[in-house]
């Protein structure tokens, strides 16, 4: 018995990955998706609107007055339910898609891929091409090495930079903060946020890259309970690609498809081409894989040799496993058509509760210490707080009213005048004054009415509360 020990490996190293570019119509559509992101996300903060009070930023989530502009959408705390729809119509809409087309939103939405997309071409543009990448990585230190990292890590770090920068940009007015940042004067939490992305973004996208893909995202490993046969995934046709006999790459008396049909020799010439230009590394041609991120980039390579070939394409496409099968697609059963039915619900809720939103909220709670007053005239008085929120841009007068209290008063104190300025809220400490009644006890119903008039718009708000009828007559 050997007196070494052997050496247990937990995990396999990781195999650094250079990925080809290519062309083709899901890469195009891949451009076309990060130039749209991209514009939005750094242009957004700069643009203005115009506001009656408030910001003039377009869109901005102002937590100093806790406040969430989306143009000419305001969204108060009171509005938070909003935010949970929000993420509700998230959930079904990713449960929705990866049902139907596999994981499309990891391959084209997801901020990690747009980001090390970029980075990818950063890489691509500083040091060459894939094979030239390669060499550069495997040649010996030199000055033209050193320069090349260098300027491939700076201009990672500048696109992190203006990653976070760009964030911290939503939470304030840009053009302000953005000259306090460089002057030194912004708060505190803006040069930790955007240092904290700046970082998360250069080693998530420049250094990660396809761990975070494999082993960090949690999408990956609860994907395959939301796939089902007839799911659309990017697939290799492997009864067309290995025929009989497998495959076998472009040599003497293979170089069409009739000499390797007779051969019973598919039509994957084995190229590499798929695996070269996957930004996970993995080979399609192996199956369906937890780090596939349905980008369909093999998809353009195949078919780009395929067409140098002038063999038909789809030999990786998107595909379920039935139609590989060569059985029947069928995506309209009843958990897709659930799934669209809760989203289209999800968003027809969103819409009407944004298009019915009111500009005014009250919040009434008793005081319940004490719970009633017995006054020297006899009469009985209860009291309440009262919170106004004026959520829109014109201020209010409010008359504050109550119903369904008979011989009941209500008392405002000094208070002459309710005024509300606009996106301000106001709280009012009230009584309500009632005849102590022989017939009645406990506690009587009523509403708290608010009518106000907020631009040309006429709002009214009520509130349930109780009023608390103690029987003095009796005692």
């Amino acid at each position: 018995m050997s007196d070494q020990k052997e050496q247990v490996v937990l995990f396999e190293e990781r195999i650094p990955i250079y990925p080809r570019s290519v062309k083709g119509r899901f890469r195009k559509m891949k451009w076309a998706i990060l130039i749209l992101a991209y514009t939005v996300y750094f242009v957004l903060p700069w643009v203005r609107w115009n506001r009656e009070v408030g910001s003039g930023q377009a869109v901005m989530f102002d937590i100093h007055d806790r406040i969430f502009y989306l143009f000419d959408l305001i969204i108060n705390p009171q509005d938070i339910f909003l935010l949970a729809v929000v993420l509700m119509i998230a959930a079904f809409l990713m449960f929705f898609v990866t049902a139907i087309a596999g994981r499309v939103f990891c391959g084209y939405f997801c901020f990690q891929t747009l980001w090390t997309d970029v980075y990818i071409r950063i890489e691509r543009l500083v040091q060459g091409e894939r094979p030239a990448r390669i060499r550069l990585a495997k040649s010996p230190w030199n000055i033209k090495k050193i320069n090349k990292i260098i300027l491939t890590h700076f201009l990672w770090l500048l696109v992190s930079f203006l990653t976070g920068l760009t964030f911290t940009l939503y939470w304030a007015d840009a053009y302000e903060l953005i000259n306090q940042f460089f002057r030194g004067q912004a708060p505190f939490p803006a040069y930790a946020t955007t240092l904290f992305l700046t970082i998360a973004t250069y080693v998530m996208a420049g250094l990660a890259r396809e761990q975070v893909c494999t082993y960090m995202c949690p999408y990956a490993r609860f994907q395959s309970i939301m796939f089902d046969k007839d799911s659309l995934i990017v697939a290799y046709d492997e009864k067309r690609g290995e025929g009989e006999a497998g495959r076998a790459k472009l040599a003497k008396k293979l170089k069409t498809r009739q000499d390797r049909e007779e051969k019973n020799i598919g039509d994957c010439i084995d190229c590499g081409f798929c695996v070269q230009v996957c930004p996970t590394g993995i080979d399609i041609r192996d199956g369906l894989q937890m780090s596939c991120v349905s980008c369909a980039l093999c998809i353009d390579a195949c078919d780009a040799v395929m067409d140098k070939l002038k063999w038909p394409r789809g030999l990786i496409r998107y595909a379920s496993e039935n139609e590989l099968e060569e059985k029947k697609t069928n995506l309209f059963k009843l958990r897709n058509i659930a799934y669209a039915i809760v989203l289209l619900l999800a968003i027809s809720g969103l819409v009407w509760s944004v298009m019915t939103k009111s500009l005014l909220s009250m919040s009434v709670m008793q005081v319940r210490n004490p719970l009633y007053v017995v006054l020297s005239d006899g009469h009985l008085q209860n009291s309440y707080d009262i919170k106004l929120n004026n959520k829109s841009q014109f201020p209010m007068t409010i008359d504050l009213q109550i119903q369904g209290l008979d011989n009941a008063r209500l008392d405002l104190g000094k208070i002459k005048k309710l005024k509300i300025d606009a996106l301000s809220s106001l709280n009012l400490y009230v009584r309500i004054k009632s005849v102590a009644r022989k017939d009645v006890s406990g506690q009587i119903p009523f509403k708290f009415v608010v009518k106000t008039v907020a631009g040309n718009q006429i709002v009214e708000e009520s509130k349930d509360a109780l009023f608390t009828m103690h029987d003095v007559v009796s005692q």
